[in-house]
């Protein structure tokens, strides 16, 4: 009986692969800054960092196994969350927004609940595994983009997984945003139904603007500083990880390793290292290097055949969260501009919460990044629960 050949990949050291992962996730945001192409106003380029890396490791000219994945697995992604938490401010996001937080929270909850409903309708359709895609996607509809990649190591879902949760994302996102949008032409109505204060506005336009404050430019230092607090705080929960109970195929040490470094991004956010400057620009460029190396780790021809049933789950999905918003509105008396902000604050995350409040009322915006910043919170946190609901009925 012949051997298995190895495939010989034309991209195979480390340094190289790495180079190459930056390339893809640098060229596409440089793309689209120079081109303004309208194309990335509905694709944005997350989707191509993810592809294009599983177009390259699946035609044998990047590496589809290499060292470098599994570092930036074990230590890059629990650095760039514990970065990634640092701006969290609960307290200004709860005495600006007030019931518009509880709103979000019910936004949040639609997408834990709705995700085992949602996987229960096309679980036939999907590998035995896919509950992982699941539970990867209501990280990033919770928080973002960081939480989708934690969410993804701690359960250890596969790059193919990731993939589907890369679709169902973008797929959602073409038809959420536009509502979200077109909803401030619904105000009147929506205010009546929701039985909104009317002095509401006001009083939010005016704490908002208490939120404009000059942040000081990055310098060396801070990088320093934010290098030794990511790191440490991954330490510490590495080491603690190592001795907790575990109740696999969920909760296993990979993902509390995950929980703990979440909890210790978010202490570290109730002190003086919230100021660091330069935090979040260093976790998004790691968190888009780390899309990067889940595209060079997937199956392409798996991907094509789960696909189009993970995208009519990702639509009856978003629509249970949908509902959850507009019933936390009712319940809460807030107005449809606080409403919408923190549905995009779950599904579209610090990208796009300011594009909606900008669009509804642009003295919103500051508090929107806030309200984001929220959802990064309890991102995790919400996705290791409703991946949980998903395996349960796998």
């Amino acid at each position: 009986m012949l051997a298995a050949v190895e495939p010989t990949y034309l991209i195979s050291s480390p340094l190289a692969v790495v180079m190459t992962l930056a390339a893809v996730a640098g060229g596409a945001f440089f793309v689209e800054r120079l081109t303004k192409w309208k194309l990335f106003s509905y694709v944005p380029p997350m989707v191509f960092i993810y592809s294009i890396p599983m177009v390259l490791s699946n035609t044998s000219i990047l590496a589809h196994e290499s060292p470098v994945y599994g570092v930036m697995s074990r230590t890059v992604l629990p650095f760039l969350l514990v970065v990634m938490l640092l701006k969290v401010d609960v307290v200004s996001t709860v005495r600006v927004m007030g019931k518009g937080i509880l709103v979000m929270l019910c936004g949040s909850a639609g997408v834990i609940l709705g995700a085992p409903l949602a996987y229960a309708l096309i679980k036939s359709k999907l590998d035995p595994t896919g509950w992982k895609a699941f539970g990867t996607l209501a990280g990033s509809w919770i928080g973002g983009t960081g939480n989708m990649a934690a969410i993804s190591q701690g359960i250890e879902a596969s790059g193919t997984e990731f993939g589907l949760a890369v679709l169902g994302d973008n797929a959602a996102y073409l038809v959420w945003l536009p509502l979200l949008l077109a909803s401030k032409g619904l105000a009147g109505w929506f205010n009546r139904f929701a039985r909104v204060d009317p002095k509401r506005i006001a009083m939010l336009e005016a704490s908002s603007a208490d939120l404009n404050r000059d942040e000081e430019e990055p310098a060396m230092r801070h990088l320093l500083y934010l290098l030794f607090l990511g790191l440490a705080a991954t330490f510490l929960a590495e080491t603690i990880s190592q001795r907790m109970p575990e109740l696999p195929p969920v909760l296993t040490a990979g993902s509390w390793k995950i929980l703990l470094v979440t909890t210790l991004g978010l202490l570290l956010s109730a002190t003086p290292a919230r100021r660091i400057p330069g935090s979040h620009e260093l976790a998004m460029a790691l968190v888009y290097l780390f899309v990067a190396n889940m595209g060079a780790r997937a199956n392409l021809s798996g991907l094509k055949e789960q696909a189009l049933w993970f995208v009519l789950g990702a639509y009856v999905w978003i629509g249970l969260h949908g509902a959850m918003c507009l019933l936390g509105a009712r319940l809460f008396h807030v107005d449809v501009h606080s409403t919408a902000i923190a549905s995009a604050a779950n599904i579209g995350g610090a990208a796009s919460a300011p594009v909606v409040a900008a669009h509804h009322n642009p003295k919103l915006v500051p508090v929107s990044i806030l309200m984001a910043l929220i959802g990064y919170a309890v991102g995790t946190y919400g996705a290791f629960v409703a991946a949980w609901l998903c395996q349960l009925i796998a």
